[in-house]
């Protein structure tokens, strides 16, 4: 253990979780409870600095010197630094306009209520969280001023999606607003009181705040917005800088945009002799069109009610669980439930996403599935999407990171690439561990893999080439299975959130190469459960650092 080492990583965390309060809940850590991000420009200069500063320290530390999981918190560290330093200089506020993952209101929808207020302090937090709502929006107002000034503008499509969303918000009464979900500590006498005053703060701070938000977009915001033509980042003049740091961010490598797309060209490609293997057992149809066609139009590959859509991904999940033994040397303890995204902003929402457990609380990880407009949910996509967020997906790989014996910089960190790498590989991986209930659903796999593989085409031809928002829809709709709603939205939020999606199949064949590189060196000694706590048992790390942890799992297993 370095001790000066552990210091600085819990320094950089806590400074982190102050800059970005918000996503200190993601994580489930209770730091800054009360807190919302600051949004001023004058906020990123002193939170460069301190950036600045502790990649300074950390770079005075030598590696050579650390032990291998000292080394792995180093690299972590100064990656998170230096990645966290290129999304300050982005300045992505000024144009992230979106009613999807990421928007600046969005936030507050989404995250803010996602809290279990397990104390009556948390409550409180709670409270003074949704007072500085209108402070929030109000900096985001300026930011977004100082964008249209530097023609540095978010999409119209994007923009008239949040003015709907907020619409939507402001129109529902105030006794179901989305930020009434938390409940009350349990036993707790301030109880109705509380709850009074967090109607009245909603009602005279949070939703007069949201509809002058909405005003500023409207009146001066939108006419200055992005044409559907002209939505990639591309199109700003620092664009295609801002868009190489994202890609690096999130895929954690040195891959260009051409790299990615072409990789992408040709996973789609690959994918068609799939389809036809699987099409042709399950459905009687050989082509890829044809499959398509029947997957996206037959109605009885359809939900009827949103129950259906809750039932199968809780079915799926417990067959996971059941079965997840077998295959991994260790299990977190905290279980995984699931929720119903909240309808306020289930319209423009994934058709699923994952919140990990609260760190040393009650809350456990939480699988949000979209169960709006349930005609539109298919049901061969079901399996694969709850293996993806949940077992053994996210929730298992999220929530052992948190039981981890290391550092809580370690045990917190989420890179994206990583992550959601292990949640796609979870898809494949069940398929070996048989969890699939049918061929049909196994087609769901294949069609959750065409969306991965297009999105690296997607997101690369939006922000590098110049690609319209139509071409985006048109690829996808070409190369997947996949609703058209739920391209809409996905296609959305590429031009919202550059660069995020590219790293799931990036992440994917990253693992899966370490673990052929792992099987060719071990031989009959390659052991897949050991292989898979290797990946697991050292937190969120690049994909560099990965490949290190594996050759070292390796070479202690010759």
């Amino acid at each position: 253990m370095h001790a000066p080492l552990d210091a600085l990583a819990e320094e950089a965390l806590t400074r982190s979780f102050a800059a970005d309060p918000l996503s200190a809940n993601v994580v489930g850590a209770r730091d800054f409870d009360q807190e919302l991000p600051d949004l001023s420009e004058a906020f990123e200069e002193r939170r460069r600095a301190e950036l600045d500063d502790i990649e300074r320290r950390a770079a005075r530390i030598d590696p050579a010197e650390l032990d291998a999981e000292d080394w792995v918190t180093h690299a972590t560290l100064l990656f998170q630094t230096r990645a966290q330093r290129r999304a300050l200089d982005a300045r992505k506020v000024e144009f992230a306009v979106t009613p999807t993952l990421g928007g600046v209101h969005t936030r507050i929808l989404q995250l803010v209520p996602k809290v279990t207020l397990a104390e009556p302090q948390h409550a409180g937090a709670y409270l003074q969280r949704c007072t500085r709502v209108g402070h929030y929006l109000q900096q985001a107002s300026q930011r977004h001023r100082q964008g249209v000034a530097r023609a540095r503008t978010p999409s119209a499509r994007g923009v008239i999606g949040v003015i709907d969303q907020v619409d939507r918000y402001l129109a529902t009464p105030l006794d179901r607003d989305p930020l009434l979900w938390p409940a009350a500590p349990t036993g707790w006498r301030g109880a109705d009181v509380w709850r009074d005053e967090l109607m009245g703060v909603l009602d005279s701070v949070v939703r007069p705040a949201m509809a002058r938000y909405r005003d500023h977009l409207r009146d001066e915001v939108l006419d200055h917005a992005r044409p559907d033509e002209r939505s990639g980042l591309c199109c700003l003049l620092d664009g295609g800088e801002v868009y190489a740091q994202a890609i690096q961010e999130h895929t954690t490598t040195a891959l260009d945009a051409e790299e990615i797309h072409q990789l992408g060209l040709d996973l789609v490609t690959a994918l068609a002799d799939e389809y036809r293997a699987l099409g042709g057992t399950t459905l009687g149809l050989q082509e890829p069109d044809d499959i398509f066609d029947r997957l996206r139009n037959d109605p009885a590959l359809r939900f009827q009610t949103g129950g259906q859509v809750r039932r199968a991904a809780q079915e799926a999940l417990a067959r996971a669980e059941a079965t997840a033994p077998a295959w991994f040397g260790r299990l977190p303890r905290g279980g995984c439930v699931v929720g119903e995204i909240p309808q306020v902003e289930a319209p423009e929402a994934p058709i699923a996403y994952y919140l990990p457990p609260e760190l040393d609380g009650p809350r456990p990880g939480r699988y949000w599935v979209n169960t709006s407009q349930p005609q539109t949910r298919t049901r061969f996509e079901c399996e694969a999407l709850a293996f993806h967020e949940s077992v053994p997906g996210h929730h298992l790989q999220c929530a052992l990171a948190q039981e981890l014996d290391l550092p809580r910089f370690r045990r917190l960190t989420l890179l994206t690439a990583y992550v959601e790498g292990w949640g796609l590989y979870a898809e494949r991986l069940a398929d070996e561990m048989g969890l699939y209930s049918s061929d049909l659903t196994r087609l769901g796999m294949l069609s959750m893999d065409s969306l991965r593989a297009g999105r690296l085409v997607v997101d690369t031809g939006l922000h590098a080439k110049g690609w319209s928002r139509q071409q985006a829809v048109d690829f996808l709709r070409r190369n997947s299975p996949q609703a058209h709603n739920n391209i809409d939205n996905e296609v959305d939020r590429y031009i919202a959130w550059p660069g995020q999606a590219v790293a799931y199949m990036i992440g994917r064949l990253e693992i899966e190469r370490l673990r052929d590189r792992a099987r060719m060196r071990l031989g009959d000694r390659f052991d897949l459960p050991g292989f898979h706590d290797a990946v697991l048992g050292h937190g969120a790390v690049p994909l560099g650092v990965l490949q290190e942890i594996i050759d070292r799992w390796i070479d202690s297993h010759r």
